[in-house]
């Protein structure tokens, strides 16, 4: 099975959600540094689909000036262009494999689509 990750090294919980995946028998995992190298909108948009969850159940707000900027009430289309130019606002990780994606807090939500 082929999953992909989208990661930030510095996230605890990112980093435990990649110690699941690479420790899961059969998985190929590709590794996506977001913060380097960021979604564009329209994958945003079908990760998030994917996962049944709305863009702005995806922004990050902790650490970020997300709320001070309106997103939380905001259109898709705005905060999806937001992440896409900041993906800092992005929350992490997400995990992407043949049988879905999930935005992975906690962690252990990795394994409902492995």
């Amino acid at each position: 099975m082929k999953a992909t990750i989208w990661h930030n090294p510095a996230c605890g919980t990112s980093r435990k959600t990649l110690a699941i995946l690479r420790e899961a028998p059969g998985v190929e995992v590709t590794v996506v540094e977001y913060l380097k190298t960021p979604p564009s909108a329209e994958k945003l948009a079908q990760l998030y689909r994917d996962a049944g969850i709305t863009p702005q159940q995806g922004l990050r707000l902790r650490g970020t000036e997300a709320a001070a900027r309106g997103l939380p009430e905001a259109d898709d289309a705005t905060v999806l262009a937001a992440m896409a130019a900041e993906p800092v606002l992005i929350e992490r990780p997400l995990v992407e494999t043949g049988k879905g994606v999930r935005l992975c807090r906690p962690q252990d939500k990795v394994c409902e689509i492995l």
